[in-house]
C-alpha cells in the first residue's frame, strides 16, 4: 500500500474500532492474480433496475416515517472525468435508528414502509441520485454509551464484481461524528470530511425534502475514503 492510500483509506486494524482487531490479517497479504470472468463480469445494465429503486421513499404501500431528504452526487475518477453508467447502490437504517435485517436487535420501531435499500446507475455525467428518509442514530456495542451517527451505506460497481467499492456517508453538523472510531480510523482529516455530505439549498425542494450532496472520487489524492484499502 502507498503513501497516498495509507493517508486517505483506513487502516485496517484500528484498535479503537473493536471489529479490526478481530478481523483484520495478522499476516502479510497474498496477491491473487484476478480470472478473466472476475475483470469482465457479470455487467451491470439498466434490465437490472426496477421503477423505484432510486427512490425509498415509494417502494411500499404507505410513506415512510421520518425527514424526507434527497441525496445527489458526481461519480468521478481522480482526474475529475465523470465515470458514467455504473451501478451505485445504498442502504441504510430508518429514522428511528433500526436497519429492516433480522440481525438488527436494536430496541426501535420497524418501518412497514422502509426497507432501506436503493440502486441507480449514474448518468453520462456520472451523476447519481435518490430520495430517502434522513436514518436515525443507533446504539453499538463497540464501547461504553456508543452511538452511530446518522449515516448511509454505499456501493460502487464498476463492470464486474471485482471492481466493487464501499464507503459510508455522514452528515454535516452531527455531534456523533466526533466519537465515532470508523469515522476517526481515516488518518487524514481531510479525507473524513469527503466521507461528510454537504446540506446543499440547490438541490432541496422546497415543501418537500432537503438535500445533501455527496461527491463520490475514485482514485488520486482526493479519493474518498473506502473499505477497499
Amino acid at each position: 500500500m502507498d503513501g497516498e492510500r495509507m493517508s486517505v483509506h483506513p487502516p485496517q486494524l484500528y484498535p479503537a474500532y473493536r471489529s479490526t482487531v478481530l478481523r483484520a490479517p495478522s499476516r502479510p497479504l497474498i496477491p491473487l492474480k484476478p480470472t478473466l470472468s472476475e475483470i469482465t463480469g457479470p455487467l451491470f445494465g439498466e434490465e437490472t433496475l426496477g421503477p423505484f429503486d432510486d427512490d425509498l421513499t415509494r417502494q411500499h404501500a404507505g410513506e415512510p416515517q421520518g425527514q424526507r431528504i434527497i441525496v445527489a452526487g458526481r461519480v468521478t475518477d481522480g482526474g475529475g472525468q465523470p465515470i458514467p453508467h455504473t451501478l451505485v447502490e445504498v442502504w441504510q437504517a430508518n429514522a428511528a435508528g433500526r436497519y429492516a435485517h433480522e440481525a438488527d436487535k436494536h430496541a426501535a420501531p420497524l418501518d412497514p414502509n422502509f426497507t432501506g435499500g436503493g440502486r441507480c446507475l449514474t448518468d453520462g455525467e456520472g451523476r447519481y441520485r435518490f430520495t430517502t428518509i434522513k436514518p436515525g442514530a443507533y446504539p453499538w456495542a463497540n464501547h461504553p454509551n456508543a452511538w452511530r451517527p446518522a449515516h448511509i451505506h454505499f456501493s460502487l460497481f464498476g463492470p464486474s464484481h471485482a471492481s466493487r467499492l464501499i464507503t459510508q456517508m455522514y452528515f454535516e453538523g452531527d455531534p456523533l461524528l466526533r466519537y465515532d472510531p470508523i469515522l476517526e480510523s481515516v488518518p487524514d482529516p481531510t479525507a473524513r470530511e469527503c466521507l461528510v455530505a454537504a446540506f446543499d439549498t440547490d438541490l432541496t425542494e422546497e415543501g418537500w425534502a432537503l438535500g445533501y450532496r455527496f461527491d463520490i472520487v475514485l482514485g488520486g489524492p482526493g479519493a474518498t475514503p473506502s473499505e477497499d484499502a
